[in-house]
């Protein structure tokens, strides 16, 4: 309950509040409720929908279930831009106000967000995300865009998808780490209800559905050796992705998907990520492989 008061008042905070925040309470069973129903009534744009409690917490689709059960609450086409924004967050107060103004100045981006941080004594520790993707966390995203490709899948790298999605379009998926957008995560990421290890076994698994090859997923895997926990965290990676394979788990059923992903992957490990964004972004339609 700390974390949620603390994302909720640095979204009122904000320089630019939400038209409307849906706020969805997924079955919590201690004192979430009647906090929430005190935020609603004292601010009008904070709307709370209930969903029955699953008994345990859900990654994948079930965070995108939660996500929809406030989602179909809306007109999208009342809106410009929609986020997905988890209650453990805390928001710089300018931080929907910069990520509007840089996604009018270029039309190209359909996915941004600012990057994530934790707090180890003191200190803010970046949790690494690449500059080629908007983090799952605080998703903010232009809601045409987002309907024309269909918006989130239900599975664990759902927040990886949607991206590569966008560049099959052309479009622009990204995340900038400048001060005015550095946010604090207060749950670290890729932790779960058992424990951190099994998360990175997680991001394997996720990685493996998505269409990630084994080779690209081993040298990310690798980049990860001095980062906590270390080596095993690495180690729990990988084998979540071979674990899959060997099991012979379903992988995202988009098969020019997992092969425009595999190209873009190739292209990362060639030129570097950078370079290998600029030739998506810049290359026709046609060569992507997408019909607009």
């Amino acid at each position: 309950m700390a974390f949620m008061r603390q994302t909720i008042d640095s979204v009122i905070g904000q320089s630019v509040r939400p038209a409307r925040w849906v706020i969805v309470d997924d079955g919590s069973t201690d004192d979430t409720p009647r906090i929430l129903a005190a935020y609603s009534a004292l601010h009008s744009w904070i709307n709370i929908v209930t969903r029955s409690d699953r008994g345990h917490r859900a990654v994948g689709p079930g965070v995108v279930d939660a996500f929809y059960s406030g989602y179909r609450t809306i007109t999208p086409t009342d809106f410009d831009f929609v986020c997905k924004l988890d209650l453990d967050l805390l928001l710089p107060p300018r931080y929907f106000e910069i990520l509007i103004s840089r996604m009018h100045a270029d039309s190209r981006i359909a996915t941004c967000s600012g990057k994530s941080y934790i707090d180890r004594r003191g200190q803010l520790i970046s949790e690494r995300h690449g500059d080629d993707t908007s983090l799952g966390m605080t998703k903010f995203f232009r809601i045409d865009r987002f309907e024309e490709i269909g918006g989130f899948v239900r599975e664990v790298m759902w927040d990886g998808i949607d991206c590569h999605l966008c560049r099959m379009h052309g479009w622009i998926a990204c995340s900038w780490d400048d001060p005015e957008l550095r946010f604090v995560h207060l749950r670290p990421m890729g932790s779960s209800q058992q424990s951190i290890y099994a998360g990175r076994m997680r991001h394997g698994y996720g990685q493996y559905f998505m269409g990630t090859s084994f080779l690209y997923l081993a040298i990310s895997a690798l980049l990860r050796l001095n980062q906590r926990p270390y080596l095993i965290g690495s180690l729990a990676i990988i084998w979540g992705w071979l674990k899959s394979a060997a099991l012979g788990k379903p992988r995202y059923n988009n098969l020019k998907f997992r092969q425009f992903l595999r190209r873009y992957q190739l292209r990362v490990l060639l030129v570097g990520k950078r370079r290998a964004v600029a030739e998506i972004t810049n290359a026709p339609a046609a060569v992507l492989g997408v019909v607009k």
